[in-house]
């Protein structure tokens, strides 16, 4: 077993729980408040039912700051357009390993880009699919609802599955990211910080209600 490595707290808000009519200043009051990431679902109705946005959002919203766009791609072939994500502002893309066909490659086609790399799993993949791939990556997203609806309740399953990740990347001596977005709210937070995680995906805890007020409580339970 390797030392065990020390890594930073991080909170992503996703903006699909924002009020799209004023999107940039509530994007803002987040980032002012102290989240480092903004969370950016982007979804196509075909890998998962719901349609939400693409590239000419981000690239508009990317004018209201400067924090890491934490882009969390819900499509199939996303190797299609990793390219122009990366044009429009993404910082960090993740992608599904059920959504491609050669996973390696497509790593290797988003570190070309200069961004950082994620890979995500459903509720349902086994965690240990993803071990080959733990020294390739940045952040391993281990989805914590079923994708494709905000506001569901988290699966109390993904707990164990986290502290599973979190052990691969430990016995692997890997100083990896470890996701959480789905269910996930200041109520719970520590049962998924407790399990591995550090990177926290919220939206509604986050959106809904006083944003200030909200990020703060947050980030003092980080």
């Amino acid at each position: 077993m390797s030392e065990k490595i020390t890594r930073k707290n991080i909170l992503s808000p996703s903006i699909l729980a924002a009020d799209f009519s004023v999107l940039g200043e509530k994007i803002r009051e987040a980032a002012a408040a102290g989240a480092q990431y903004i969370h950016i679902d982007v979804m196509d109705g075909v890998f998962v039912p719901s349609i939400s946005f693409g590239m000419p959002l981000i690239k508009s919203i990317r004018k209201a700051t400067d924090r890491v766009f934490d882009v969390h791609l819900m499509i199939v072939e996303p190797e299609r357009y990793v390219k122009q994500f990366k044009e429009c502002g993404a910082d960090s893309i993740t992608f599904h390993l059920e959504a491609t066909g050669d996973a390696d490659a497509l790593i290797d086609q988003i570190r070309a880009l200069g961004c950082r790399v994620g890979m995500s799993i459903k509720p349902g993949t086994p965690i240990e699919a993803v071990r080959k791939y733990l020294p390739k990556i940045d952040m391993l997203l281990v989805m914590t609802v079923e994708p494709g609806f905000g506001g569901q309740q988290y699966i109390p399953e993904s707990t164990e599955r986290i502290r599973r990740a979190r052990g691969m990347a430990d016995e692997l001596g890997i100083d990896l990211d470890i996701q959480v977005d789905g269910g996930v709210g200041q109520d719970n937070v520590h049962v998924v910080l407790e399990a591995g995680a550090n990177v926290i995906v919220s939206g509604s805890a986050v959106f809904h209600g006083d944003i200030t007020d909200n990020v703060k409580r947050f980030i003092a339970q980080l």
